[in-house]
């Protein structure tokens, strides 16, 4: 009859007898908003279902080649993103540990030593002293341990490592979503400021106009010296204004060299005014958020991971049970040393329970539930940040969207104005203070309205952020490892 080895039989039969102690996690629940609509209502008509934002590559929804260009090249060199990646790899890979205390722990340790013990040694008793001596001794010894998990603290530990996984898996895709919606908002911003730097060079124009106009009438005697000195003032801070757009413009350009992972001094992007319009934005329902954002599904597995630790708190209460044993091969020759005389071996088991902590474990306990309130906390104030950015989005577009349509009005009215004011002037009727006044405003109101224009372009970027870029929870799902029979050969 075949005989079973007792020691691997006996570890399983415990193993599967285990209880897991210390609490279930079930998600609590979050601050619940409209189930149904946003409290503000878009400026544009609601997209149809199937029109989702894309899934990764949400900036398809601008239809920009360059910007797609720009944000391909965030995702392959950007170095924050880099850094992500490494941690999530970090990340599975500790994950990966955690599952090693799922088998037995095997080592061998070979040895061979010569040695001579003293004829002058203590005598430890015994009524006659022994001689010196010289010997070899060579050993082949194995070692066995196995935690049976009894009480369920390798399997907390191994929930704890899936759930940080997750959690990092869930950083990773935050710090890819703000870094690209930063480098979208950067580069509408800078084609903003393209479009701006044409209004005043064509401001610059008229005014050069203005200035010409003056100068020529002054030579005739017919324009005052104040008049010449009023528009060259006018004309001087123009170009001033100009110098400051491209100032600011450097600034959004070297920004956006750093996110694609390029040296500034290296780096430009092409001037070409801005022209897009934002797209109608998918907002799905306010219930639909909390498995659409990163940031939220990042606490959420925060306090999963917090509260694994607090079943391994409670493990701490109960016996910590290993089964072990050693065994090999002892001779003082070698060539004798895999007979069967030469042979030795041992097993036993060590239950570990605790008695006088001292307070120790029942602090651990206290503490670990302390952190899993704070994630609890952590999670809630997330979700609120969440919907609260999403009403700020659909209110800023809504309000950019009025603003707008009226600053398109005070444009043409400013124009008119100053064609007005010229014609007025050239005929005797008033002073050229009212040209310079009506070249200000127009100058003014054309530069709000491109910026009005920016504003929109980058406020649908954080809209669009604050939706999730097409994100889903459903991602980081798979990012768990498990026990595999294979692993055991593994080192």
């Amino acid at each position: 009859m075949r005989r079973v080895p007792f020691l691997p039989v006996f570890g399983l039969l415990l193993l599967a007898a285990g209880c897991t102690v210390g609490p279930r996690y079930r998600r609590p629940p979050a601050p619940a908003p409209a189930p149904n609509a946003w409290k503000t209502q878009p400026p544009w008509e609601q997209a149809a279902p199937k029109d989702q934002i894309p899934k990764g590559n949400w900036w398809d929804v601008y239809h920009d080649p360059e910007l797609n260009t720009y944000e391909l090249q965030l995702l392959q060199a950007n170095q924050s993103l880099i850094a992500a990646q490494a941690n999530l790899n970090q990340a599975r890979s500790l994950a990966r540990v955690a599952t090693a205390a799922y088998f037995p722990q095997v080592a061998v340790d070979p040895n061979g030593v010569r040695e001579r013990a003293s004829g002058n040694r203590p005598l430890n008793g015994f009524p006659q002293k022994f001689p010196a001596y010289t010997q070899n001794v060579f050993t082949l010894p194995f070692s066995l341990s196995y935690e049976a998990d009894l009480f369920g603290r390798v399997r907390r530990t191994l929930e704890a490592a899936n759930t940080s996984l997750q959690s990092t898996a869930a950083n990773l895709a935050n710090v890819q979503l703000v870094l690209t919606a930063e480098l979208a908002a950067d580069y509408f911003s800078l084609r903003e400021l393209d479009a701006e730097y044409r209004v005043v060079e064509e401001s610059v124009g008229y005014q050069q106009q203005g200035m010409d106009l003056v100068n020529r009438r002054h030579a005739g005697g017919i324009a005052s010296g104040l008049e010449v000195a009023q528009q060259a003032t006018v004309l001087d801070s123009t170009i001033s204004q100009a110098a400051l757009v491209q100032e600011s413009r450097d600034q959004y350009e070297h920004a956006i060299a750093v996110l694609v992972g390029k040296p500034a001094s290296t780096f430009s992007v092409p001037v070409e005014p801005l022209r897009a319009t934002p797209p109608p934005v998918p907002l799905g329902l306010p219930s639909d958020l909390l498995e659409r954002r990163p940031d939220i599904a990042y606490q959420e597995r925060q306090m999963a991971y917090e509260n694994a630790q607090v079943g391994i708190a409670y493990t701490a209460f109960y016996p910590h049970i290993t089964l072990n044993g050693t065994g090999g091969w002892e001779s003082s020759d070698i060539t004798a040393l895999l007979n069967a005389p030469s042979l030795f071996w041992s097993l036993g088991a060590d239950a570990l329970e605790p008695v006088i902590e001292g307070g120790r474990n029942r602090a651990n306990l206290a503490a670990a539930r302390a952190a899993y309130d704070q994630s609890v906390a952590n999670y809630r104030a997330s979700v609120l940040t969440a919907f609260q950015e999403v009403e700020d989005g659909i209110s800023n577009l809504s309000t950019i969207a009025q603003a707008l349509s009226t600053q398109a009005a005070a444009v043409e009215d400013a124009k008119r104005a100053l064609v007005i004011a010229n014609n007025r002037y050239v005929g005797g009727v008033t002073n050229y203070l009212d040209v310079i006044t009506a070249q200000t405003t127009l100058l003014s109101n054309q530069r709000l309205q491109t910026q009005l224009l920016g504003q929109q372009m980058v406020s649908s970027v954080y809209l669009v952020k604050a939706l999730g870029g097409g994100w889903n929870a459903s991602q980081i799902q798979n990012e768990q490892v498990h026990p595999k029979p294979g692993q055991i050969i593994q080192q």
